[in-house]
């Protein structure tokens, strides 16, 4: 309804009056850039009231939908239960936000009661802000769908990781028990320490395939791990590729954790792979001096790597291609029967050809001194004389190549 007062107050300083019964904003023969100065105290109070609680509700609807809209893409339970319960707090501060919603309606209704035209303070208006009002209702319905989404694909990679784990750390203990390599150490000083490996005796048959067939439900999901982008596991310590590599080379669990997780660490996207910049930067993270290079000059040291890693060029190096790589350059391998016979030799005093029980302990643990003097042969000299305490370390390494 007209308010009587203020139509009074504009025809009073406009000089006519309206047969219609409309007031006027603008006066006749008064400039627009003067309107503004026409409107009553009151007026005007409510212009700048909605003009600052709009922008307000504005800025923060702004703030809450980039929040809501921001991709959910998670790494763990963990993870998404902590995105849960930022969302139930936010929920929780909804309340807050209509009441300013529900001011700003009010205000509206007051405004709108003086029959004025557009608030010269904002370009908000009341239908605009029902419109965001109702866009971030939508938006919340949609994250909640994305979150209970995320929650459902995070159990079922939780249960993915505990199945690896309990196959993997039932391998890993197998290979404790039954060990194919040996690893050697002396710490005589000037000398490094160096993981040589000696092969471990034959074991059965049945056993061997039985566990064969464990390895490769290992790998398999292994395989499903990778292809759902989980790069890590606090179930377990062991990889598919560690406890598939650990029989053949000399690169520890914590090296090839520490290269999973670099991995992960320049993985910005969760993509479960690199491009070349991320691949390189990854590299000298891990200590490789490679050279800097201007943007378009070749850099031969570089390629030579991709020709390993992406030799199709696609531009991008898997987990398993860079964890591949990774471990062909940390690997130290035993090559022939000769440098186990070197280390053995180093062992032993004055580079005899055979080396003493009291020798061994001195420098292996029990273990490895029980398992060697369990399969050494007692050394002959040249007449076929047993020497006490004496055993063959040379006959032991040639007959494990052979075998």
């Amino acid at each position: 309804q007209q308010n009587p007062n203020f139509s009074g107050w504009l025809r009073s300083i406009s000089g006519r009056s309206d047969q219609s019964g409309e007031p006027f904003l603008k006066p006749r023969g008064v400039p627009v850039r003067l309107t503004f100065w026409l409107l009553p105290p009151q007026v005007e109070d409510l212009f700048l009231t909605f003009a600052k609680k709009a922008s307000a509700f504005n800025s923060w609807f702004e703030n809450a939908e980039e929040d809501l809209t921001d991709p959910v893409r998670c790494n763990s339970l963990e993870e998404i239960r902590a995105l849960r319960e930022a969302h139930e707090a936010f929920r929780s501060s909804l309340s807050s936000a209509q009441a300013d919603f529900n001011q700003l309606a009010e205000l509206d209704q007051q405004i709108k009661s003086y029959q004025v035209v557009s608030n010269p303070y904002t370009w908000f208006t009341m239908e605009a802000l029902e419109e965001t009002w109702r866009n971030l209702q939508k938006i919340i319905k949609e994250r909640e769908l994305e979150l209970q989404k995320e929650q459902r694909r995070q159990e079922e990679n939780d249960k993915l990781r505990q199945e690896f784990a309990q196959h993997a750390n039932a391998f890993h203990q197998w290979l404790q028990e039954t060990r194919f390599f040996l690893e050697l150490r002396w710490k005589n000083e000037g000398r490094p320490e160096l993981f040589y490996l000696i092969v471990s005796p034959q074991r059965k048959h049945q056993e061997i395939r039985a566990m064969r067939s464990q390895l490769k439900k290992i790998e398999d999901l292994g395989a499903a791990m990778e292809e759902a982008l989980i790069l890590d596991n606090k179930y377990t310590e062991h990889s598919t590729v560690g406890l598939a590599q650990q029989n053949t080379t000399g690169v520890t669990e914590e090296a090839l954790k520490e290269f999973s997780m670099m991995f992960k660490h320049f993985d910005k996207e969760k993509s479960g792979r690199l491009n070349h910049q991320e691949f390189k930067s990854c590299l000298r993270s891990l200590g490789y001096d490679l050279p800097m290079v201007e943007e378009g000059e070749p850099d031969p040291e570089f390629e030579a790597i991709l020709d390993t890693v992406d030799p199709n060029r696609d531009g991008n190096v898997s987990l398993q291609e860079y964890m591949a790589f990774m471990i062909s350059r940390e690997t130290e391998n035993v090559k022939s029967s000769e440098e186990i016979e070197s280390a053995f030799r180093a062992l032993s005093a004055e580079n005899k050809p055979y080396v003493t029980k009291e020798e061994l302990y001195q420098n292996l643990t029990k273990e490895q001194a029980d398992y060697c003097l369990s399969h050494m042969k007692p050394y002959l000299d040249s007449k076929g004389r047993e020497l006490p305490s004496a055993f063959d370390f040379v006959e032991f390494t040639r007959s494990l190549f052979v075998n």
